[in-house]
């Protein structure tokens, strides 16, 4: 269905409602699930944080259903920001800019910047248009484990801690949205997501990548920057190379981890699951086909939670394009236990 038809969902209708109310929802987005509450509202932001259990230091993207709505979020908006909500909106594309008034201070940790999205999924539109206030919203699952692609994976982490979930299905993207500081004189990447590099570039010219995109930094200006991400209950190691020495090395790794009594996992893609041995080898999308790869990275991950895997074993890929993103979050599943082959 779309967006329109949607506004009429009754469904949608008493989750509006209760977002105005204060209460905090489960929603999908063509990113990942997000929960939402209220961002003017600090009874909503701080039950944002409770119900995720998330340090409170860690900043939250503000959604918004029409552009009107930035004029008490932000001081301005400068030419290159309205060149890429032309080009992206809606989409998976935050842009950090000058915070305005209206937002409450925990949504933006003390930050003198705010981060601004408009998400490109009927379900998640019509919510916000409903609601009728911009809606603060993080990934909706526990902190530092992965982000949610089902509402089961909302319902797994939060049953309880919520108020409502909106199940819409699978969510298209399966990678949080790219984060853009723009801010200042120079666009800066603190996030790699669904928009890539090379399309940003391709509307802005050169832009720069924060130096600690990759690593926990002191005061983060982006969700995903600080802290532990995305990651299995298990060890996890992220092993890059290429060829045939990739693939030893991974096996490798493996059959140390079998050794040692470990339940032992292997997460791979579809072309060279066939070579491994190990108790669990899981494909988390085609090779050839890195969008795939991105839409099974935390379905696979929570599986081998499932499993009971205590020793996983991840091949990398190149940074480039969407894989940019994918590496993005294996580094943080992998808490830097990152291997050269």
């Amino acid at each position: 269905m779309d967006t329109p038809s949607l506004l009429h969902h009754p469904g949608i209708q008493r989750a509006a409602a209760m977002l105005k109310k204060g209460k905090v929802v489960a929603f999908p987005t063509e990113t990942v699930y997000g929960l939402g509450g209220d961002a003017t509202s600090e009874k909503a932001v701080d039950s944002i944080f409770e119900a995720k259990g998330r340090p409170s230091d860690n900043p939250l993207i503000v959604h918004i259903a029409d552009t009107d709505q930035m004029k008490s979020l932000v001081r301005e908006v400068p030419p290159i920001g309205k060149k890429l909500m032309n080009r992206f909106w809606p989409g998976p594309l935050t842009l950090i800019l000058p915070q305005g008034d209206r937002v409450v201070p925990r949504v933006t940790a003390g930050l003198d910047t705010v981060g601004i999205r408009m998400p490109d999924h009927p379900v998640a539109l019509a919510l916000l248009k409903l609601a009728g206030v911009p809606v603060a919203a993080p990934s909706a699952n526990l902190s530092g484990k992965p982000s949610p692609t089902k509402a089961t994976h909302v319902w797994h982490d939060l049953a309880g801690r919520i108020d409502a979930l909106i199940d819409g299905g699978a969510t298209g993207v399966g990678v949080e949205s790219t984060v853009l500081d723009i801010s200042g004189e120079i666009p800066v990447l603190l996030r790699p997501g669904g928009i890539t590099r090379t399309m940003l570039e391709e509307v802005l010219g050169p832009i720069q990548a924060d130096q600690n995109m990759e690593q926990p930094v002191i005061s983060p200006r982006s969700p995903g920057m600080k802290y532990r991400h995305y990651a299995p209950a298990g060890k996890m190691w992220l092993v890059i190379g290429e060829g045939m020495e990739l693939k030893k090395k991974v096996q490798e790794l493996a059959d140390q981890g079998e050794k040692e009594g470990h339940q032992v996992a292997i997460m791979t893609t579809e072309e060279h699951r066939d070579f491994y041995r190990a108790r669990w080898v899981l494909a988390c999308g085609k090779y050839r086909q890195p969008e795939t790869v991105a839409q099974g990275l935390y379905e696979c991950l929570r599986q081998f939670d499932q499993l009971g895997a205590d020793w996983i074993v991840a091949e990398g890929f190149p940074p480039v394009g969407l894989f940019h993103s994918v590496m993005n979050r294996l580094i943080k599943a992998a808490e830097g236990r990152v291997v050269h082959s």
